[in-house]
């Protein structure tokens, strides 16, 4: 019984730790290697034949513009993006070919944390300092944010409720001011381990030893879930830095009281949930094992009801 609860208090206090609209613009005219090409088969046809060819290869080239642009229409907000979840969610929206706009609070670390890429801007942010301040970072090129936030341990035993609750209640309160409809945020399992019966769960009385922080988070998914805004609020089991060793389960609100899993996953599982109309007004709770089935993320969104 003593190991399970100090593997339970280790996992949930390393969680507990944590915390450019691209503008693709193809040319109007076909590019010049086309124009050989087309040159060189213009001899062999007549005026029905080259406009024909002509016309294919100017909506290839339209049709591939289309393509690329549905992700590089907007940016991405992410909230947190310097922390160990942030980071991984900016890294796979940008390998998806999204657009992304990163909330850091300090700008030379996120410089050193990202690589170069034209499609990420980085925006100094401090979700505790107001809606106002929020709202002009974001701006208008924003269509979607990614809450990843967490206060980090200090002397002020306030700072779990600045950051957790009026942090995200401000974030939540910026997308109204840019009329933005889809926020997703990472939570976690055990928020409402106190309606769950789990109030001698080692690790319920460890987090909430640190400023009430599962109960600050709980009001935060409380304030959002009666915003009006679509919202996916994902409540992982104790995050780990290691690579992905298990399959999701993905399981409904009040569910889980114990696992883990790969920051990886929970990431993976934040930036599928932009796309996954399944996912809109849910809370969900996951963890990683091996005995798990791999299922696609339509299915594993899809079994979740809401409530």
């Amino acid at each position: 019984m003593a190991t399970s609860a100090f593997f339970l208090t280790k996992t949930f206090y390393l969680h507990s730790l944590s915390k450019s609209t691209l503008s693709i613009s193809f040319p109007s005219t076909i590019p010049l290697n086309k124009f050989n090409s087309f040159s060189l088969k213009a001899s062999k046809m007549d005026d029905s034949e080259i406009k024909e060819v002509k016309e294919e290869s100017v909506n290839n080239n339209n049709n591939n513009n289309n393509k690329n642009n549905n992700k590089f229409e907007k940016k991405i907000f992410v909230a947190g993006a310097t922390g160990s979840t942030g980071k991984r969610i900016v890294e796979q929206l940008l390998a998806k070919g999204f657009s992304v706009k990163a909330g850091v609070r300090d700008i030379q670390k996120a410089k050193s944390t990202f690589s170069d890429n034209p499609a990420l801007q980085i925006v100094k942010t401090d979700v505790t300092e107001g809606a106002d301040k929020l709202a002009e970072a974001i701006s208008d090129d924003s269509e979607a944010v990614i809450c990843a936030t967490g206060f980090q341990r200090s002397w002020d035993p306030l700072a779990p409720w600045k950051v957790d609750y009026y942090g995200t209640v401000n974030l939540v309160e910026a997308c109204r001011k840019r009329g933005i409809k889809r926020f997703i945020l990472i939570s976690s399992i055990l928020v409402n381990g106190a309606a769950m019966g789990q109030l001698l769960n080692p690790a319920y009385i460890f987090l909430n030893v640190f400023g009430l922080v599962l109960v600050a988070k709980l009001q935060a998914e409380n304030y959002i879930r009666k915003s009006g805004i679509n919202y996916t609020i994902i409540r992982p089991g104790g995050l780990k830095n290691d690579p992905p060793s298990g399959n999701i389960v993905m399981e409904p609100e009040d569910t889980l009281s114990g696992g883990s899993i790969s920051r990886d996953q929970v990431a993976q599982v934040a930036v599928e949930a932009l796309n996954c109309e399944e996912a809109s007004y849910k809370v969900v709770e996951i963890i990683a094992t091996p005995q798990a089935p791999q299922r696609s993320f339509q299915e594993l969104f899809s079994s979740i009801k809401q409530k």
